[in-house]
This record gives C-alpha cells, sequence and structure tokens, in this order.
C-alpha cells in the first residue's frame, strides 16, 4: 500500500511539470495530457517493460490514470501555475525524481534481481519520464542540462533504498527521508548553480546559464 501511494504521488508530481510544459509551450489540453502522461507514467512503464512481469501498472490499473488527469485539470485552471521565480515545474519535476527513484528500486528489488541492478532500474524510471516530456516537446531534457545536477540525486536515493533494502533497514520512514534528501539535493543544485562537467572538459552550466 505505501509503495502503491509513493508510486502515485510520485506520478502526480511528474504529470504536473508536464502540463505545466505544455501551458508554456501553449500546447492545448491535448496536448496537456499527452506530456502529463509521458512524464507521469513514463518511467513506470519502462520498468515494469524491463521487468517483464506483465501489462504495465499504467496500463493495469485504471488508478493510475487519477493523478494524471487531476494533474491536467489543476493546470488548466491555473490552481497550479508556473511562475517566473518559484520555477514551479521544476519543483514538481524534482518532487517525481524523488520519489520514483526509490518506488523503481523497490519494485525491480521485489522482482527479485539483485540490488545494483535494482538501483539501475530506479534510476532510470526516475529519469525515463522526464526525458519523454522533454523530447517530445521539443526542449533539451533535464537528464542532459548541464546545470543543475539531475540523475546523481536520484542515482543516490536508489543506491540508499537498495543498500537499506538488502540490510532490511527499509522502513515507510527511510524511504521519507530518502526522497527528502533527493528532492533537497536537486532543489540546491538548481538554487546554487551546481553543474557537472561538459562532455568535452571544462566546467559546465554556461549553455544552460545563456539559453535561460
Amino acid at each position: 500500500m505505501v509503495m502503491l501511494i509513493l508510486d502515485l504521488l510520485g506520478t502526480f508530481f511528474f504529470a504536473v511539470s508536464g502540463s505545466l510544459l505544455a501551458a508554456r509551450k501553449h500546447f492545448d489540453i491535448v496536448g496537456s495530457l499527452l506530456l502529463a502522461s509521458l512524464a507521469g507514467l513514463g518511467g513506470g512503464v519502462v520498468r515494469d517493460l524491463v521487468l517483464d512481469d506483465g501489462v504495465p501498472n499504467a496500463f493495469d490499473r485504471p488508478v493510475y490514470l487519477v493523478p494524471v488527469l487531476l494533474a491536467a485539470v489543476l493546470v488548466l485552471t491555473s490552481l497550479i501555475h508556473e511562475t517566473r521565480f518559484r520555477r514551479t515545474l521544476l519543483l514538481f519535476d524534482a518532487g517525481g525524481l524523488a520519489l520514483f527513484c526509490i518506488g523503481g528500486t523497490v519494485t525491480a528489488h521485489e522482482a527479485g534481481i539483485n540490488v545494483v541492478s535494482a538501483a539501475l532500474l530506479g534510476l532510470t524510471s526516475a529519469v525515463g519520464g522526464g526525458v519523454l516530456r522533454d523530447v517530445v516537446a521539443n526542449e533539451v531534457p533535464q537528464l542532459f542540462n548541464p546545470r543543475g545536477v539531475y540523475a546523481i540525486p536520484a542515482m543516490l536515493g536508489a543506491g540508499l533504498t537498495g543498500l537499506m533494502l538488502e540490510l532490511g533497514w527499509f522502513t515507510p520512514y527511510a524511504a521519507v527521508g530518502v526522497a527528502a534528501l533527493v528532492f533537497g539535493l536537486r532543489v540546491l543544485s538548481l538554487r546554487l548553480g551546481w553543474h557537472v562537467p561538459l562532455a568535452g572538459g571544462g566546467p559546465g552550466g554556461g549553455t544552460a546559464r545563456r539559453r535561460r
């Protein structure tokens, strides 16, 4: 039950980020629903397909559509909206990242795969939806944006989750702690301008800063 709640919350946060991006791009409600679905459900679908454990949850359990529809409605009615200073989209994206790296790792571990592969699949499910969202919207995915670390907090969260599962230390309280850590690192990296080195060498962040 706890993991279902985490999964649904992560789906909602990512779905909101998709609808906010659609609003920024001036897409219609169909485009909003599409980006919300890709962001909210995409990572989980990738996870379930890799695990080859029957029909992915997004298609097998209609409850997963509720967070997507709710996100689209909240953005459509401007109850949740993008602001210049609060970076609402990135905050919801960080929330989805934090929850999905945990949920993906737990689901993979429960399927019986080794802890390293479980953590990698948790990372994949955490970043997968955001990548699909950004590519379809013709944006550079946050995963590849050198300004603000993205995959590293998710990798840390998935690794910690996998380690605690192996040691028998994983509890709902531990999940909340890991999620808070991942969310905090992601938000701090954006606020403080942390960056990773560019592929060609040198510090990152310059191109992203000029783009913004």
